[in-house]
């Protein structure tokens, strides 16, 4: 998975024993979403582009499941999230609707580095470039 945000800083509200391990109250805590996607333990083949792994899965990217949580969790979740998942959907469509899309001269797909370089939010090491053909 590729989260926007790799790390999420929570301050806890109270005092708490998080795998024998005591948090106390107003500490810092910082939840690694980048792993989270990458646990072997939570998903097959997690470096692996396999969009169909949600048709079924019944994972819920709300917050319920702490296996995948691009918009947190909890109280402090976005509260964008109807409106990011209806713009999003609707902006995908409408591209693939109006255009044909190509890589740009010389990528190949399978050469394709989907390797992230790492800061406030995550961005590519090399940029995806694709050029619409058609409108």
């Amino acid at each position: 998975m590729h989260p926007t945000a790799p790390i999420l800083v929570r301050k806890s509200g109270s005092e708490a024993d998080l795998c024998g391990f005591r948090v106390p109250k107003d500490t810092l805590v910082l939840v690694n979403v980048w792993s989270m996607g990458r646990d072997s333990s939570i998903w097959t083949d997690p470096n692996l582009f396999l969009p169909e792994r949600f048709l079924e899965s019944g994972e819920d990217f709300i917050g319920e499941d702490f296996g995948f949580i691009p918009f947190g969790a909890g109280r402090r979740m976005c509260s964008g999230v109807p409106f990011a998942h209806r713009v999003v959907h609707n902006m995908l469509a409408t591209l693939l609707y109006h255009f044909d899309w190509k890589l740009a001269d010389g990528e190949k797909i399978e050469e394709m580095d989907m390797t992230e370089k790492f800061g406030t939010t995550l961005h590519k090491v090399k940029p995806l470039m694709v050029i619409p053909v058609k409108e």
